[in-house]
């Protein structure tokens, strides 16, 4: 490689050599600039890098941070502040228990108050309910980032103006509600949870104080804190806020009473929590808040997902289940999904299996569909909101059935069709498949990272990161438990510290290079150790923040003590991204995990993605075109970096597991230890669609199960092409 041994030769010249080529005055700058400063300073003009190296991940439409109370992890502040306000029009799904006048009040508010609070900008009806699948990283010049910076700046400064004011906890709340928002849309490794997590403290520690003094001056703890916020005469006051917490989710923190306010901080402390890998204590969290309404609907969905996450299906069912009961609106529609998954997984959790869930479905379908087709009658660009919220809805029920049917009856035709018709209400809520945009993504990392590109000499000498990357459904999981499970090897979850710093690695290897070799050099040294810095903190926040009572009595103190020396990094679609990878850490164990093509492909078309460019693996047109991207990607690499990605195969861990791990752990380059083969039993959380499947140990009765289903994906099939066949072999 002609620059990489120029550029080598020019880092071990003399002092006067060395000044000559940085310099640019002979030597091999002129190489160096040619193959790498310039090329990267090409890419970054030519290109968007924010949809190049999209991590996939969707941005939510903007609302203020006071109304940010989740219908669901997937229902878009736009979505939520539209239903609330238009859902009168076309459904008799009302809060229940409110009279007309009531009702038409309750709605006028929301309308007005969305009005007054929404920053995103009408669209028309074509487009408005489409969702932007283009990820959001924190790019000095994208002025979402830019205005959400300005926005932080100004809540910290009126959250300290207002210290030790009757408004602090108001002023604490609206802050870190924001950061919370802050961290949902801009992926950068949770730059703002920690700080979160600490004002919202602060905040309940002041609204605990006022409750108890609420409760020793006999207040009453039930009434709104600003009792005519909402206009309400003194008997439907009564009638509205003494039958339970849940009549103010979706109000103003100013227009709840003290119990629901310290509710509502409760459950996005505990969403925070959530969101940094803390399940434990987002329990926790969710538990707080329920000691105040044991059937507050929010806190008792999102403490199901935790469940699942910590292996509690039948506490998560019975979560599900209560709200499933109650929720006749089916705003947390969430549980239906998460219901299907507990399941799935055992379906002894809840009395009668899956009777409740089926007998709830095949009633609700017929009436969501009526709804929302007295919805997109009435041809009002106003109820684009309501649209997606019905679609969703549809969506989740057509993907339970599907379980149901593809699990429990065996019934593939009864499955096939509502999975079909499933992903036929999800996509009728995002943009249309860019294909052309997709070629080009891997037309430009091609172009880009050549075989003369990279530079030697630099890059950190660490081994610490273990990437994993692959096509989505693939196996990843299993491998990140795998080695999870070792005591020297911890996973620090799906939101990957390399990808959330990518947008500034990228920019700073491009103005450094401008600078010469040596200049780059330090950057990529910096950059490599800041990451590896970040992970290593992300560990020790999660080692402290998580119950370990269990494990000090079963694996005593001298286990707890062990430091890991490895930390592994899971973000499949990193597999664009190897280049950057290897300039940092050019000795870091990259492991891409494959499987059969078909298997990832069906699988990748069943599951329901959270929203964002994996959207489009629900439908064949995209979902081939995303795999092609993964495999022409993959063959890439192999050429301009031959051996440096090494290939593990999925079919070969769940077959021979005794035969693979300790290949996979000597790899790592850390001493074999046999509870790896006993991963499955260990208590980690497992944040991601494989969470119940990971925790049963490997199995093969998958193993080509899309066979079932080929009738139906001949289109799939043909579009797939050769690359039906994967002819890659583990290279352990």
């Amino acid at each position: 490689m002609m620059a990489a041994e120029d550029a080598g030769s020019c880092n071990r010249s003399s002092g006067d050599a060395k000044k000559s080529c940085n310099d640019g005055g002979g030597g091999t700058w002129p190489v160096f600039l040619f193959h790498f400063a310039l090329p990267m300073a090409l890419l970054f003009i030519v290109s968007n890098f924010d949809d190049i190296y999209s991590n996939l991940v969707s941005l939510p439409y903007h609302s203020t941070v006071h109304r940010d109370r989740e219908f669901s992890d997937s229902t878009t502040k736009a979505s939520r502040e539209s239903v609330a306000s238009d859902i009168q029009k076309v459904s008799e799904a009302q809060i229940p228990q409110l009279t007309q006048k009531q009702k038409e009040r309750f709605y006028s508010q929301q309308q007005t108050q969305s009005t007054k609070t929404t920053t995103s900008a009408k669209q028309s009806p074509a487009t408005s309910t489409s969702t932007p699948s283009r990820r959001h990283q924190n790019t000095a010049k994208d002025p979402l980032y830019i205005q959400m910076e300005s926005n932080i700046h100004a809540l910290r400064n009126k959250y300290k103006q207002a210290a030790n004011t009757p408004t602090e906890h108001l002023a604490a709340i609206q802050l870190a509600d924001f950061l919370k928002y802050r961290d949902t849309v801009i992926h950068d490794g949770g730059t703002y949870q920690m700080e979160a997590i600490d004002v919202y403290s602060r905040a309940l520690l002041l609204l605990e104080k006022k409750w108890r003094n609420m409760i020793t001056n006999g207040e009453d703890t039930r009434k709104p804190m600003n009792a005519q916020s909402l206009n309400l005469e003194q008997e439907e006051v009564n009638n509205y806020y003494y039958s339970g917490l849940n009549r103010e989710i979706f109000l103003d923190y100013e227009a709840k009473s003290i119990g629901g306010i310290l509710c509502a901080v409760y459950c996005n402390m505990g969403k925070t929590f959530f969101m940094s890998n803390l399940f434990e204590r987002a329990v926790q969290s969710y538990d707080q808040c329920l000691s105040y309404d044991h059937d507050y609907f929010d806190a008792l969905n999102s403490r199901g997902q935790s469940y699942i996450i910590l292996g509690k299906y039948k506490e998560a069912a019975a979560d599900f289940h209560r709200v499933l009961q109650m929720d006749s609106s089916l705003i947390f529609v969430d549980a239906v999904t998460g219901l299907a998954r507990c399941l799935s997984a055992d379906d002894t959790v809840i009395d009668g299996g899956w009777n409740f869930l089926i007998n709830l479905l095949e009633l609700n379908i017929p009436h969501q569909e009526e709804s929302l087709q007295k919805t997109l009658a009435l041809n009002d660009s106003e109820v684009a909101g309501t649209i997606k919220h019905y679609a969703n809805i549809l969506k989740r029920m057509h993907h339970a059935m599907f379980q149901y049917h593809d699990i429990k009856t065996k019934n593939a035709s009864e499955a096939w069709k509502h999975l079909s018709k499933g992903n036929e209400y999800k996509m009728t809520t995002v943009a249309p498949f860019d294909e052309a945009f997709e070629i080009e993504k891997v037309s430009k990392v091609k172009q880009v990272f050549t075989k003369d590109f990279f530079p030697s000499d630099i890059g950190s000498e660490s081994e610490t990161p273990i990437f994993i990357i692959g096509f989505v459904r693939s196996g990843s999981t299993l491998l990140e438990r795998i080695l999870d499970s070792h005591p020297l090897i911890v996973g620090t979850g799906e939101d990957s510290v390399f990808n959330g710093r990518l947008d500034a690695i990228r920019r700073e290897i491009i103005q450094s290079s401008m600078a010469g070799q040596d200049a780059l050099r330090d950057t990529v040294k910096k950059l490599a150790d800041d990451v590896v810095s970040d992970m290593r903190t992300r560990w020790e926040i999660i080692d402290a923040n998580t119950n370990s009572e269990e494990d000090s009595q079963e694996d005593g103190d001298e286990e707890k003590e062990v430091v890991p020396t490895r930390f592994v990094d899971k973000m499949l679609t990193n597999y664009m991204n190897v280049g950057f990878i290897h300039i940092l850490f050019p000795k870091a164990l990259i492991l891409h995990v494959a499987r059969e093509p078909m298997d990832s492909i069906f699988s990748a078309f069943k599951h329901d993605f959270p929203p964002g460019g994996l959207d489009y693996t629900s439908e064949f047109v995209g979902l081939a075109r995303l795999y092609h991207g993964y495999r022409d990607v993959m063959e890439h690499w192999e050429k301009v970096l031959p051996g440096r990605v090494t290939h593990i195969r999925y079919e070969d861990m769940v077959t021979d597991l005794p035969g693979i791990a300790p290949k996979i752990i000597e790899k790592v380059g850390v001493p074999w230890d046999e509870t790896v083969l006993d991963y499955h039993k260990k208590k980690h959380a497992v944040n991601t669609l494989s969470t119940t499947q990971v925790r049963k140990g490997v199995y093969s009765h998958h193993f080509k199960g899309w066979k079932r289903y080929e009738e139906f994906l001949a289109p799939l099939l043909e579009r797939v092409g050769n690359r039906v066949e994967f002819n890659l072999s583990t290279s352990l």
